[in-house]
């Protein structure tokens, strides 16, 4: 049996504020991925309330008197798990819509230490293994990294993944295409600046796609780093002037930029973009690569059909790579 599994991220179906509140829309989306071959699903903390009622353990358990009751759902729906959560310390959850500690600042380290553990300990009753961390801010509000910061970074990271391993979760730093990392060579100082048996990292092929670097080769140098994956594919890049402009996320990211570019990821497909998914999935066998694989399409105007393009899409051509590798193996 493949210790790869592979999952959905359903933030796609999350596209405004009551668009994906009500139990019977979770549930179409959970069996929309279900019959597209995927075992499990990913959430994203947020920070709404009601509105986002699976951003948070708490709300969870508000709309479904449990997490063990949210995970029977899950189960009737024919999924194993909730794989991941993906949390950005710049999201507050003492207010709603609130604003989060600063990563950077030494102080914080207690208060998202202690928000890295109430995930972690959700992951670990609702079958989960990862918590996917935003590893730094934007270019645009620090610029450059210095090697302080790269160390404040480091501790934090150390300090986040030795707490969460007590509920059997790994830590994977995320950098997303308008992260401070990409500049320069901030990625690599930080992972050197870390523990590898504290912290992990999660590749997203589209975020390193659109920064310009290839996910292929990136993935191949740091192989044994890498505790996690997302899928998916971009049609355009970034560079790093453009990256660095200010409210970049609300700009670039929402607003397309100069160029107006309305979406920036796609699912995974046999007319892919940027991505080389086979050439991906195939350095993942060769590298023993166990764990979850998370397909997403953010921003997809057609949330089922974009699942069950990329279901097709693992099914006929991504799963037999990884299953044929173990076979020869």
């Amino acid at each position: 049996m493949s210790d790869v599994r592979w999952a959905y991220a359903i933030n796609q179906w999350d596209t405004n504020i009551d668009s994906f509140v009500r139990k019977r829309e979770h549930e179409r989306a959970f069996k929309t991925a279900s019959i597209s071959g995927f075992s499990a699903v990913e959430l994203t903390a947020a920070s709404f309330g009601a509105w986002e009622p699976l951003g948070t353990p708490q709300q969870i358990t508000d709309l479904y008197g449990s997490l063990e009751g949210f995970r029977e759902v899950l189960s009737a729906c024919a999924l194993d798990a909730v794989s991941s959560y993906v949390y950005d310390p710049s999201v507050g959850f003492e207010v709603e819509m609130g604003r989060g500690p600063d990563p950077l600042n030494p102080e914080s380290v207690g208060e998202i230490t202690r928000t890295a553990r109430w995930f972690a300990d959700a992951l670990r009753r609702l079958g989960g293994s990862v918590l996917v961390v935003r590893a730094a801010p934007s270019a645009w509000q620090t610029g450059p990294l210095s090697d302080e910061q790269i160390g404040v970074l480091a501790d934090l990271w150390d300090t986040v993944g030795e707490a969460i391993a007590a509920d059997g979760i790994a830590l994977g730093l995320h950098v997303d295409f308008l992260s401070a990392l990409r500049l320069g060579d901030g990625i690599h100082r930080l992972l050197a600046a870390t523990d590898p048996a504290k912290v992990g990292l999660a590749i997203d092929t589209a975020e390193y796609a659109i920064s310009g670097i290839d996910p292929v080769a990136f993935y191949r140098q740091y192989a044994d780093r890498v505790v996690h994956v997302q899928l998916k594919d971009a049609r355009a890049t970034v560079d790093e002037a453009e990256a660095s402009t200010p409210h970049a996320e609300q700009f670039i990211r929402t607003e397309g930029g100069a160029r107006k570019i309305l979406r920036w990821f796609y699912e995974p497909s046999d007319e892919r973009a940027l991505v080389d998914f086979e050439g991906f999935v195939g350095a993942l066998a060769e590298h023993g690569y166990r764990g979850w694989i998370v397909v997403e399409s953010d921003q997809s105007p057609h949330p089922a059909e974009s699942t069950m393009v990329a279901g097709w899409y693992v099914q006929k051509v991504l799963r037999p790579i990884v299953e044929g590798a173990l076979i020869r193996g």
